[in-house]
């Protein structure tokens, strides 16, 4: 479908082909919204505003169910971190929709001249989805986090926006992936509460592994990766403030509170964010270059 196509053809229909195979082009067009897919090495990020994705899931979910919907949040580490594991690219190029999560990807993408518009953090549009899911009365499910986090998060969001129907809570021990009978027990608590919206917080990469692996085959209409939103819903982590997320130093504010922890992570993989960056601008401009030379001239 060509760019003029996904403009003027019915949203219903568009809706429709939202699933993906697995794109290794610069800007893959995202149908239902019109967008595209801006790729950052092996992660590719969707140029989407929080409005469009939250209207668009919010179709999904009140539409019959088909195939899970998978969406994830690609930030500058999880962009660098996909360049070295092939599992966690793979989930991420199955993934119906990659949400902008992290002002470095929307000043990348400004770079490669492909502007993605807004960041859209995982966990405000949990949030946002959860407060749709309670207008339209849909169910949601938490899965992860910190040890009572699932259950103290659902029932902060619960009384923030009245009607929200909880399925069901879960947090699993840490290594219940690599057991068979605590991934079943997990599994059929889902299938037997048959959410619309899972939320999976078990932290990067292995949610969105988890998700690539195992929610295709669960009664549900998406699965949405939040990272550590848990946590921070349930007061048991600290968010940052407001400020840092419009200039993009969410990231230096975690660094200052958990130095030890998150050094290499920012410090190290903002460096080889930035070379997986300029390596697509020079890709891009290649690019461009040569479109250029084979344009026909007038005579």
């Amino acid at each position: 479908m060509n760019k003029e196509a996904a403009r003027t053809a019915p949203r219903a229909a568009l809706r429709a082909s939202m699933l993906r195979s697995p794109s290794t082009q610069s800007a893959a067009p995202l149908a239902p919204l019109g967008v595209q897919r801006v790729q950052f090495g092996s992660a590719p990020v969707d140029s989407v505003t929080m409005r469009q994705a939250t209207e668009w899931l919010q179709g999904v979910l009140t539409a019959p169910r088909s195939t899970p919907h998978l969406i994830m949040g690609p930030n500058a580490y999880l962009v660098t971190l996909a360049q070295r594991d092939p599992r966690f690219a793979e989930a991420l190029a199955h993934a119906s929709l990659c949400l902008p999560d992290g002002m470095s990807v929307v000043w990348g993408s400004r770079l490669l001249g492909r502007p993605i518009p807004e960041r859209v953090p995982g966990g405000e549009f949990m949030e946002q989805m959860c407060r749709v899911a309670a207008e339209t009365g849909r169910s949601v499910y938490f899965l992860g986090g910190l040890p009572g986090a699932a259950e103290q998060a659902a029932e902060v969001l619960a009384t923030r926006y009245p009607g929200l129907v909880v399925a069901g809570t879960d947090c699993p021990r840490p290594g219940f992936n690599q057991d068979p009978l605590a991934l079943a027990m997990v599994l059929a608590r889902i299938r037997a509460a048959a959410p619309d919206l899972l939320c999976v917080a078990l932290g990067a990469p292995m949610q969105e592994i988890w998700m690539l692996d195992h929610c295709r085959d669960l009664p549900i209409g998406a699965a949405l990766s939040v990272g550590a939103a848990l946590d921070t819903q349930a007061g048991l982590r600290q968010r940052a403030p407001t400020w840092t997320h419009a200039i993009g130093a969410e990231w230096l504010y975690r660094l200052a509170m958990e130095p030890r922890r998150l050094w290499r992570r920012y410090l190290i993989g903002n460096a080889r964010f930035g070379a997986i960056l300029l390596k697509e601008w020079g890709r891009e401009r290649t690019r461009r270059a040569t479109e250029n030379l084979l344009r026909p001239r007038p005579i």
